[in-house]
């Protein structure tokens, strides 16, 4: 009797064969149109039997066997080809305490699926067809239109912080110079917003204040709060990205909807939409990059590469909390970079590319970027304005308005000057008639960023030289010169004594003494030449010009130079930046420098414009420096209650919130607040999937399986990417010691949501243990929660008139001031 023929299905061919070629005798793959393969099948109605193949391990070996009538059926192929699989799946059912997890050897997607492009449609419904799942992102975006821009107009009056960035979009329109802490692309925005919308600039933002209307504020809070509008859309396909399941995608996108603190703050004239917006978008580019990675340089790859290094160069342009998000791309790219290094069949080449392709789009471009909107700052801003002073002598003299190119060149005893500390972010040497509460508690020596009288000196001679005679023979101020520097509103001379100063206690106080006609030695300044920006080294000039030689002034009796750094004065000084005398002589500490920015002597010609040219690169770096500068003094008063201010540990469970305008009767409120539900739910799912986490790792240690390898990288894949997300922004908000607000938490919430987004998915969606009934119902009920939270609190992002306490059930935390008690 003829045995019956038995085929084999040998699976589809691999790829990515991880054997060499010395290992095991190569067999070449049947094909699929093979005539005797295909014969053979059809002319035996037999159960195709699948024999374990010499490349697999012990366990796949034995799983891939059918186990009779109860197995699956099927085989390997057909597993793979039945549920779409880009990895390699196997029966999972017979649970082995001697099995383990494994990381796959081929390449395991732990993003989207990946999925065949579709045909190109013929017709119209054909197109429709293979573009439903752009349906759900539509109606989403639709209905955050209708939530950003219902009664967007409202309240016709200054609403928080428009106050700041309505009157720095006014600047960019009339062209004049100001300073703020933060970037400038932002507050661009805000100008080409306002010129869109058909402003001239002229309103000065005063908080609480009416709009009039020449101002065109719906107009500009609409566009604005288009950034809002776009948000929902990128949490709905960040979330597809990301690999969630339908029910979790739909979730995101209605957490990010429903959410009132992120409506609330998108829906005025301020930079937050921007921030989140730019936020959303380098999360996004990241996860479609990522899933690129299975195909290197190709177009696409290089496209959401480089536009996650734009996005990083936006956000970072925008606010610097987008260094945060910046943290989060870099860890992802240094864990890839990582993983590629050991990759044993990668060349050498191909890791060179990856490397400069990550430099080039991740750090060149974003920094191209930042740098391009100061280059364009300071180009729209080339009038003389309020920030003016925050700036370098030279810098200022090139705005127009400013009349520094037009004083005299050459400095000399008798002129009136202003001294400029060039420190980065350094001051104008200042005194005032307040004296000091300790020490010598003779009168304040400060360094101060506003012109002002308060800040003129005149150069005079010493107490044992002939008094400085206005008609007699001029004389030049030169490298050496033992001068006075007699403050020209109270005619009190810059002194220092051996008694310290009242911050920086290592160095000697100074302070003003005396008057025209009384001073002592100790009044006595040594001018020593540094350089000079333009003609160089000290040896090659022997007179000081104004603007460009840089000065340092040594107390002749001490020893000690003046400095001024960053050390602020208590409220007894306004705050100002403290000047003392530093006893260590370190000729490169810049805080030691100083030049002559203002000047005035009627005796001496204008100077030269050509000599005042400000190079780029030490104007972007003076700005930021000073911007990090003012930023870092944005610390608590312990002398003022701040009702606004908050922690950052009263955030993730909303414990406080904020009133963002006047709370009287006659007034539309808004009440600066988060969906309660969005907010305790999301921050509970950080705790909850770190502890998943543990118990799954836990669990691999004892050799249990609890999910499929293709599981296992996407469950770690998001919530890496959510719970890093997190803490990159969370903590630093820890240890700072700058004062903060409830909105600082805005951008760190994304992350929280995702998370909720993926265990909702992990745990309830995806589940395998679960019926489909189940998991509607879940989501039905999550729906319903969401929404009706969110309609409940729609009056604090919408506006809320008349009496506050008579809209009741808003206060759900006794912590919330929403109520007038």
């Amino acid at each position: 009797m003829k045995p019956s023929q038995v085929a084999l299905d040998l699976g589809p061919p691999l790829d990515d064969d991880p054997r060499s070629s010395s290992d095991f005798e190569e067999i070449p793959h049947p094909a699929a149109q093979n005539a005797y393969w295909s014969q053979s099948s059809a002319a035996h109605n037999v159960r195709d039997e699948e024999l374990p193949l010499h490349y697999m391990s012990e366990e796949k070996a034995r799983r891939r066997v059918p186990r009779g009538p109860g197995g699956n059926g099927g085989g390997f192929a057909s597993q793979v080809a039945q549920k779409g699989l880009d990895y390699d799946a196997f029966d999972d059912e017979g649970k082995d305490v001697y099995s383990k997890m494994k990381a796959s050897k081929g390449p395991i997607s732990s993003g989207r699926p990946r999925r065949p492009p579709p045909p190109p449609p013929t017709t119209l419904r054909e197109f429709f067809l293979q573009n439903l799942e752009h349906i759900p992102p539509i109606i989403y975006t639709l209905l955050s239109c209708w939530t950003h821009f219902h009664k967007i107009g409202k309240s016709n009056v200054v609403v928080w912080d428009e106050a700041h960035f309505g009157k720095f979009g006014s600047y960019y329109l009339k062209r004049e110079f100001y300073f703020d802490v933060h970037p400038p692309l932002g507050k661009m925005l805000v100008g080409l917003v306002g010129l869109l919308a058909g402003y001239d600039g002229s309103f000065d933002f005063a908080s609480g204040s009416t709009y009039p209307e020449t101002v065109p504020y719906v107009a500009m809070r609409v566009m604005l709060a288009i950034f809002g509008v776009a948000m929902v859309p990128l949490g709905w396909y960040t979330a597809v990205e990301l690999g969630m399941s339908w029910m979790a995608c739909h979730l995101v996108a209605l957490m990010v909807l429903c959410d009132v603190a992120w409506l609330c703050i998108s829906r005025f004239i301020l930079l937050d939409s921007m921030l989140l917006f730019f936020t959303f978008t380098t999360v996004f580019c990241m996860a479609k990059f990522h899933n690129q990675q299975y195909r290197p340089f190709t177009p696409d790859w290089w496209v959401w590469l480089a536009l996650t290094g734009w996005s990083i160069g936006c956000v970072c342009s925008v606010k610097w909390v987008g260094l945060f998000v910046t943290s989060l791309v870099g860890a992802y790219t240094i864990e890839d970079l990582w993983e590629k290094f050991g990759d044993l069949k990668m060349s050498v080449r191909d890791q060179l590319r990856h490397w400069a392709a990550r430099v080039a789009c991740l750090i060149i471009l974003p920094i191209m970027i930042y740098m391009a909107s100061f280059k364009l700052h300071f180009l729209v801003l080339n009038h003389s304005g309020p920030g003016d002073a925050q700036m370098s002598s030279l810098f200022q003299a090139n705005l127009v308005g400013n009349t520094f190119h037009q004083n005299p060149l050459d400095v000399a005893i008798g002129s009136k000057v202003t001294l400029k500390n060039m420190g980065w972010g350094g001051g104008l040497l200042h005194s005032h008639v307040q004296t000091y509460p300790v020490g010598s508690e003779q009168q304040q020596v400060t360094c101060y960023h506003y012109k002002d009288e308060n800040n003129d000196w005149v150069l005079l001679p010493r107490w044992d030289e002939s008094p400085y005679d206005p008609e007699g023979p001029i004389r030049f101020l030169k490298d050496g010169d033992v001068i006075r520097l007699q403050h020209a509103p109270t005619t009190r001379n810059l002194h220092s004594h051996p008694i310290p100063a009242p911050v920086t206690k290592l160095n000697n106080e100074v302070s003003c003494y005396g008057n025209a006609t009384i001073g002592d030695y100790q009044d006595y300044w040594v001018v020593e030449v540094v350089d000079d920006i333009h003609r160089g080294g000290k040896d090659k000039y022997d007179r000081i010009h104004s603007l460009t030689t840089r000065l340092r002034f040594r107390h002749q009796a001490s020893g000690c130079y003046l400095r001024a750094a960053n050390a602020i004065l208590p409220q007894w000084g306004f705050k100002q930046i403290e000047v003392s005398c530093d006893k260590e002589n370190n000729p490169k500490d810049v805080h030691t420098y100083w030049n002559v920015e203002s000047h005035w002597n009627d005796r001496l010609p204008p100077g030269d414009v050509r000599y005042y040219k400000s190079p780029f690169l030490r104007d972007f770096w003076h700005l930021n420096v000073a911007m990090a500068t003012s930023n870092n003094a944005l610390i608590p008063d312990p002398d003022k209650e701040d009702i606004l201010a908050s922690k950052p540990l009263d955030w993730p469970l909303l414990r406080v919130g904020l009133r963002m305008c006047g709370w009287g009767d006659n007034q539309t409120k808004y009440y600066l607040i988060g969906t309660p539900v969005i907010w305790w739910g999301s921050t509970i799912s950080l705790i909850v999937g770190c502890v998943a986490a543990l118990v799954y790792l836990m669990r691999q240690q004892r050799k249990y399986v609890d999910m499929e390898p293709r599981e296992w990288e996407h469950f770690l894949y998001v919530g890496k990417v959510a719970m890093l997300g997190w803490l990159f922004h969370f903590v630093p908000f820890m240890i700072m010691g700058r004062v903060t607000y409830i909105h600082h938490y805005l951008p760190t919430l994304y992350f929280a949501v995702l998370m909720l987004g993926h265990l909702m998915d992990h745990f309830i969606f995806s589940s395998r243990r679960l019926s489909d009934r189940t998991k509607r119902i879940v989501f039905g009920i999550s729906v319903f929660v969401i929404v009706g939270t969110f309609w409940w609190f729609r009056g604090v992002a919408w506006g809320i008139d008349g009496p506050i306490n008579e809209h009741w059930g808003l206060k759900w935390r006794s912590t919330w001031n929403i109520y007038n008690e």
